[in-house]
């Protein structure tokens, strides 16, 4: 220890007070040692875009050397598009200042990539370059894209080559893209990541097409569905399954038969002389149904199926996969009425059937439900037999009756005539309506043309017969007029009956005529029963009284006529006389016999 104190010469003049106050004591000015200094260091401007290495790196900031007297700080979001940076890369930064109030420096790796991006965007776009770019978020039609610092539009068909479903599958991933377009004015750039892919495949696509041939089985994947068909991505190449050919059986919609993205294999059915349309099929790989259908099905033989198809005229039932069947609305009831087959059954109903026809070679099958059920005519004459009564509803109106059915397939008529007794009906819409219940007796039966003659006044005794004997001839009765028409007048009598007045018997005594809605008597001068009708006139009451009362006065006044029509006839004989000089004799004759005449 003493040998090293021995060495040691303590300087006499030294200055504690500086060495205190942080100067350095040295035979060399301040500014030689920091020109000194200055030369071990880079120069830095401001605005100027220099290249750092990155010495430490946390989740928050990078910390950047560019060899100046301190490092420099840069955001860790600035560099979110390189996930993959670690220290001792190269980094370019911007100075934004060497120095701020602590002395620190101030840089912008964000600022730096914006300072060359058009530069190097344009370049991209010149040379047909592969550029790197981190997708940041989504938009409308597509996604944003961080490429050089300039915020690109990526647009959704462009991502890929085939339809993207999940977008957001997509964002904060770091992909390559070609620039395909570029705006100055407006500072807009377009990319494309399906334009490294096409390139690619277009040789396969040619591969491909070059070895298509008609029955080929191909394996391939569900690129998009619609609702007439499947479109298929035979690795390059598309293919359009047609909702047709997706299943023997009926299909609604593909998505029933197939699913994205689902890997299956398809037959090759057609394509045009371009190979660019090509049709494919699914069911074409599996055997047809109906050669699979059972062989001892015949005609006569029950099965079972699901209705498929509505229509109006029928129902398609399927009673296997791809094999249907046809019931027509004709074989759904007896019933003569053919209403539409939506009355009967519905899509997705389970029904039993019978086969009425089947034609394997020309895969068509005809069925029917009605024959489950027995014919209801078979047995007409015992359980509908004449005179029964039943209950009926009313189906139909004609300007001559009603067609009603008594049950499900047997129909009559009841004629306009057999409605009532007493009513004359114009149209039987006055006497019921359409689905009313009506009761009715069987009059005739017509099996072979299936119909039936009924009638309702029958179920009631026939009113005429004692209406004879009330309204005779001569008889006098009160009567209202209910209706005019051309011919005369409708008028109301006692007991529901109804008789007819022509114009000149509806003539008042104070020469007026009756209106409608006047009660007045009438004199019944005709009464036909089988025809069901009565002749009245009010006028006859009248006529009659002054005609009995003056039988005297007609005879007196026919002899004064006959004495005065002798005397004109004597007067006109004499004249003739006179003037003719007829016979002498034949005219005494005549004077002789008037004078006996008197």
């Amino acid at each position: 220890m003493s040998e090293l104190t021995d060495k040691v010469n303590p300087v006499n003049d030294f200055d504690w007070d500086a060495y205190e106050n942080g100067d350095v004591l040295t035979n060399i000015s301040k500014e030689e040692l920091e020109g000194k200094y200055s030369k071990t260091l880079n120069v830095v401007k401001d605005k100027d875009v220099v290249m750092g290495t990155v010495i430490s790196m946390n989740k928050r900031e990078v910390v950047v050397n560019v060899g100046y007297k301190s490092d420099g700080v840069v955001s860790m979001n600035e560099f979110r598009y390189n996930p993959e940076l670690k220290v001792g890369d190269q980094v370019e930064v911007y100075i934004e200042s060497p120095e701020d109030k602590k002395g620190q420096l101030l840089l912008s790796h964000k600022k730096a990539r914006a300072a060359r991006s058009w530069d190097c965007v344009n370049a991209a776009l010149e040379n047909d370059e592969i550029i790197k770019g981190y997708i940041k978020c989504r938009t409308k039609g597509g996604m944003i894209v961080d490429v050089f610092g300039i915020e690109a539009f990526l647009p959704g068909s462009q991502i890929d080559v085939k339809p993207i479903r999940d977008y957001d599958m997509f964002v904060g991933k770091i992909m390559e893209f070609k620039v395909v377009k570029i705006n100055h004015e407006f500072k807009n750039v377009v990319v494309s990541h399906k334009a490294l892919i096409e390139a690619e495949l277009e040789q396969q696509k040619k591969d491909i097409i070059s070895k298509l041939e008609k029955g080929q089985v191909l394996e391939g994947t569900v690129k998009n569905i619609t609702s007439y068909g499947v479109f298929i991505d035979l690795g390059g190449v598309d293919g359009l399954i047609h909702i047709t050919d997706l299943s023997w059986g009926r299909v609604t919609h593909p998505e029933e038969v197939v699913s994205l993205d689902q890997k299956l294999n398809v037959v090759i059915l057609d394509f045009d002389d371009d190979k660019k349309r090509i049709a494919l099929g699914l069911k074409q790989l599996t055997p047809h149904p109906w050669d699979a259908l059972d062989a001892n099905l015949n005609v006569g033989d029950k099965v079972k199926g699901k209705v498929v198809v509505m229509a109006d005229y029928g129902a398609f039932v399927e009673i296997a996969p791809g094999v249907e069947g046809l019931i027509h609305v004709s074989e759904m009831s007896w019933s003569q009425h053919l209403r539409s087959a939506q009355d009967f059954m519905k899509v997705g109903d389970d029904v039993e059937a019978v086969v009425l026809t089947l034609d394997r070679d020309e895969r068509k099958m005809s069925l029917g439900i009605k024959q489950l059920k027995e014919d209801p005519w078979a047995a007409i004459d015992t359980e509908y037999a004449i005179g029964t009564k039943h209950t009926a509803k009313v189906r139909n109106f004609t300007n001559f009756g009603v067609f009603v059915e008594i049950t499900e397939g047997v129909d009559g008529l009841i004629h306009i005539s057999d409605l009532s007794w007493t009513k004359k009906i114009k149209h039987p819409s006055e006497f019921t309506q359409i689905g009313a219940d009506i009761e009715v007796q069987v009059l005739e039966i017509d099996k072979e043309n299936r119909r039936l003659s009924l009638g309702h006044k029958q179920l009631e005794d026939n009113p005429w017969e004692v209406f004879e004997t009330v309204f005779t001839v001569d008889s006098v009765h009160e009567g209202t007029i209910v209706e005019m028409i051309d011919k005369g007048a409708v008028i109301s009598l006692p007991y529901g009956v109804e008789g007819f007045a022509t114009p000149k018997h509806l003539i008042k005594e104070d020469k007026t005529q009756a209106k409608v809605d006047e009660k007045l008597m009438f004199k019944v001068i005709e009464f036909n029963k089988d025809a069901k009708r009565i002749i009245l006139s009010h006028s006859r009451i009248f006529e009659d009284a002054q005609k009995a009362a003056a039988p005297v006065e007609e005879g007196a006044e026919k002899k004064a006529t006959r004495k005065k029509k002798a005397t004109k006839k004597s007067e006109n004989l004499i004249s003739v006389e006179k003037t003719t000089l007829g016979d002498i004799e034949e005219l005494a004759a005549l004077k002789d016999q008037l004078s006996s005449e008197e």
